[in-house]
């Protein structure tokens, strides 16, 4: 099981219709789960990215 270090929640707000209905509405973030030293933890692909692009 990947541990979630990861304190990203998700977006909250209105999808609006044509005829401006207000229905409320979630943007979850992308979390990928990762091995960092042999430990799988799961990251959003935005720290994924940039923990790569420090290791290197």
């Amino acid at each position: 099981m990947a541990k979630k270090i990861s304190t990203v929640k998700p977006l909250s707000g209105n999808k609006r219709s044509h005829a401006l209905n207000a229905t409320r509405t979630k943007q979850k973030p992308n979390f990928q789960t990762v091995t960092i030293n042999g430990i799988k933890v799961k990251l959003t692909a935005r720290e994924a990215k940039a923990l790569k692009k420090l290791t290197k």
